[in-house]
């Protein structure tokens, strides 16, 4: 059975699917009006017209900004679809997008020949030569080919922006670094999903304080839609094969797509077709239809499904040339897929995403639960569930299990983040100041006080909260049910100082407490029984909205609930495992972990009068005393150096 860690409901208001008198929805809207800018990142969930977005930028730029040319590149050609010549001017825009049949370069042709065109649009003087549409690695060869100053007056528009990289490897990171670096270009970067706290940013601080940023919410799009009312993200464990527990977990009346687990990762039995087979066989009678590549199922009841296999390469462009063409809510019932049907893929009918094995990437869960929050009429409730291998405390892997798990239950965190309304906090300096709606008053809080530490509040929370989720330290932590000052004060702190080293003690403060005042208040909001909206539920007391501090919120572990989650569902004996392991980590410091504890060690014995006692029951206490033992022993090691 799929235990659910969160599930958000909508008010189905249509506002994000109604258009203004230039034909724009409220996210185009709200993008078109920062068209000015030179560099512009554009983060907003799937379906909510990023594609369109970009073309009103990219009209005014060439008409109004002297902007000369347009060039859109996209990771794979299915996604040029998108940016076709596209009718506006009868929606109240003032022109069309227009683009040339020669200049769409994500229809077929050989990949050299490809590039020669990139370039010599580059350097035409036709005025139709004005759009270009690319995938991410013809742009990639043609920057070789030419200089950086050939970009000049060009608007450069990256959709799907979470491929680049700032990875000494990535080509097309190098690329947009030099192009930022050496010319008058103009940059769109449109995502789903940029999470920093993937494996290797995307852009360095530096170069990312050059952007203008447009956060468009999952909340905004998903509240906005008409059918789609809730979402849950919730898990299943299994021991074993985990194709022998789909019956616990398939619900073949709902549209599905399921991923299946890479072949490296340890769900794999290193046979994706036998998988496939296996998935097959529990669902019924498997019969194969030559002319489609589609599947005829047909189960114990006698109900016929179609499914889609988009593992196995024979006949997988019959397969995708089906879904391409299908329109009805009767053409398709379920897809089994491996690296495909995530991202640029659009089946609006699909309400069910089961994942096999934790996904290490937060991008890629952003990406396939886009695939099943789409608004249809066919469907009011939309589902992702992880089905992961249960820890055992015998098996010599149990931490890479763990870790699994832990892995999976925090990119649900992430994704309730993600998915729930965004509050305002400010601070409360006198007792008339009622909350209200999204704006919450908190006694004690700190304002920015800096646009750099402001800029992250507003529209980066996700994102740190994404590198915060992947910590291993911060993890273990969680694992382990760690106090809460512990996480609050010690542990997130640094990774706030490490993702961003430029800011000042002050700022990184002010981040850390929007932070931690968004984690609590959204979990608490979403919490079972909350008596209202002027009460909360925190650490098991309800908490009258108005007398909300930021003590009250540092003495909440944010990560409450993955612990109690852990707590049901792991058999003692891993737990404890877990956390002799985490006992065995509590006490080892970073020297900017040291510098960053060493004010708490001061504060700690100004307000008590002693120094923190190792012996301590409280672990805050007791992390701060082998703090300052480890800085006493720094101290001796440099003396006597």
């Amino acid at each position: 059975m799929t235990s659910n860690i969160f599930e958000i409901k909508y008010d189905s208001t249509g506002k994000s699917q109604n258009t203004n008198a230039l034909g724009m929805r409220e996210m185009q809207a709200r993008v078109y009006e920062k068209r000015a800018s030179k560099y512009l990142l554009v983060k907003a969930p799937p379906a909510s017209g990023k594609s369109r977005a970009l073309m009103f930028v990219a009209l005014d730029k060439l008409y109004n900004q002297g902007v000369k040319k347009a060039i859109i590149a996209v990771p794979e050609r299915t996604i040029g679809k998108s940016f076709q010549s596209t009718e506006l001017s009868k929606f109240g825009f003032f022109t069309d997008w227009t683009v040339s049949e020669k200049n769409n370069l994500t229809e077929h042709g050989s990949s050299e020949s490809k590039v020669s065109q990139f370039v010599n649009f580059i350097r035409s003087t036709n005025p139709e030569d004005n759009i270009l549409i690319c995938t991410h690695a013809t742009l990639r060869f043609a920057f070789e080919k030419l200089n950086d100053s050939d970009f000049d007056d060009i608007l450069l528009a990256i959709d799907e922006f979470h491929h680049v990289s700032q990875d000494d490897n990535s080509v097309l990171g190098n690329a947009l670094r030099n192009i930022m670096g050496n010319s008058t270009a103009h940059i769109v970067a449109m995502t789903g999903s940029y999470f920093r706290g993937d494996s290797v940013p995307i852009l360095e601080p530096s170069d990312e304080q050059k952007f203008d940023k447009i956060t468009y919410t999952y909340y905004e799009q998903l509240e906005g839609y008409r059918y789609l009312k809730s979402f849950a993200m919730g898990y299943s464990f299994y021991r074993g094969r985990y194709t022998d527990a789909l019956s616990e977990v398939l619900d073949t009346t709902k549209k599905t797509i399921i991923h299946i687990p890479n072949v490296n990762s340890g769900e794999s039995t290193k046979d994706k077709y036998d998988e496939v087979s296996r998935i097959l066989d529990e669902l019924g009678e498997a019969v194969f239809d030559e002319k489609t590549g589609i599947y005829y199922v047909t189960e114990e009841t006698g109900n016929v499904l179609k499914v889609a296999d988009l593992v196995t390469e024979d006949d997988r462009e019959k397969v995708q040339e089906y879904i391409r063409q299908m329109s009805e809510l009767d053409d398709l019932d379920i897809i089994i897929a491996l690296g495909m049907a995530k991202e640029g893929f659009d089946w609006p009918f699909a309400e069910y995403a089961l994942t096999i094995g934790y996904r290490n990437s937060l991008t890629e869960v952003v990406q396939i639960i886009g695939r099943v929050t789409r608004d249809s009429p066919n469907k009011t409730h939309a589902q992702f569930t992880n089905l992961i291998a249960q820890p055992d405390a015998q098996d010599d892997e149990v931490m890479f299990a763990v870790n699994n798990v832990m892995k999976a239950i925090t990119a649900s965190l992430l994704m309730e983040s993600v998915l729930a309304p965004v509050f305002k906090f400010k601070r409360r300096d006198n007792d008339a100041q009622k909350s209200d709606g999204a704006d919450i008053f908190i006694k004690g809080l700190k304002e920015p006080t800096s646009k750099r530490s402001k800029d992250i509040i507003e529209n980066d929370l996700n994102d740190l909260k994404a590198t915060i989720l992947q910590d291993s330290q911060i993890q273990q932590a969680i694992a382990a049910g760690a106090d809460a000052k512990v996480i609050n004060k010690q542990l997130i702190p640094r990774v706030i100082m490490e993702t961003y080293p430029d800011l000042t003690n002050d700022e990184t403060e002010e981040v850390r407490q929007h932070l931690i005042a968004q984690a609590v208040i959204q979990a608490s909001n979403n919490e079972e029984g909350a008596a209202g909206n002027q009460f909360l539920r925190m650490a098991d007391k309800f908490i009258n909205i108005d007398e909300l501090s930021i003590d009250l919120i540092d003495a909440v572990n944010p990560f409450q609930r993955a612990y109690e989650v852990i707590s049901k569902e792991i058999d003692a004996p891993t737990l404890k495992f877990i956390q002799n392991y985490m006992d065995g980590l509590k006490f080892t410091f970073s020297e900017d972990e040291l510098l960053m504890l060493y004010p708490q060690i001061k504060q700690f014995r100004e307000e008590n009068g002693r120094i923190p006692d190792k012996a301590s029951s409280d672990q805050y206490e007791q992390r701060l005393a082998f703090a300052l033992a480890r800085l006493d022993q720094l101290r001796r090691e440099r003396q006597n150096g």
